[in-house]
């Protein structure tokens, strides 16, 4: 991911989508959209925390700063929640 895209998915405002329901497993949780009947892994536990708080901070780097990913782990985080944007798990706000 370049600089800039990584710039531009980090400083975006997300929430997980409200037809969304995230059910706990050992490796993270499985997320069910309910509109669109997709169904994803989500493969950490860090990940389920990041999704969880999404909606109570202005951007995605700010949601991870908060639940204090390592700013080296950042550009994983966010090539996955733009995937996961993609799918529809989250959502602009």
């Amino acid at each position: 991911m370049s600089t800039d895209l990584l710039d531009e998915v980090l400083g975006r405002s997300l929430e997980l989508h409200p037809q969304v329901a995230l059910r706990p497993e050992p490796f993270g949780a499985l997320a069910y959209h309910y509109g669109n009947r997709r169904l994803v892994f989500l493969k950490h536990p860090d990940m389920v925390a990041v999704a969880r708080s999404l909606g109570d901070h202005a951007t995605l780097a700010a949601t991870l700063e908060a639940c204090h990913i390592e700013p080296r782990r950042w550009p994983s985080f966010a090539t996955a929640f733009a995937s996961l944007q993609q799918s529809g798990v989250v959502r602009g706000r």
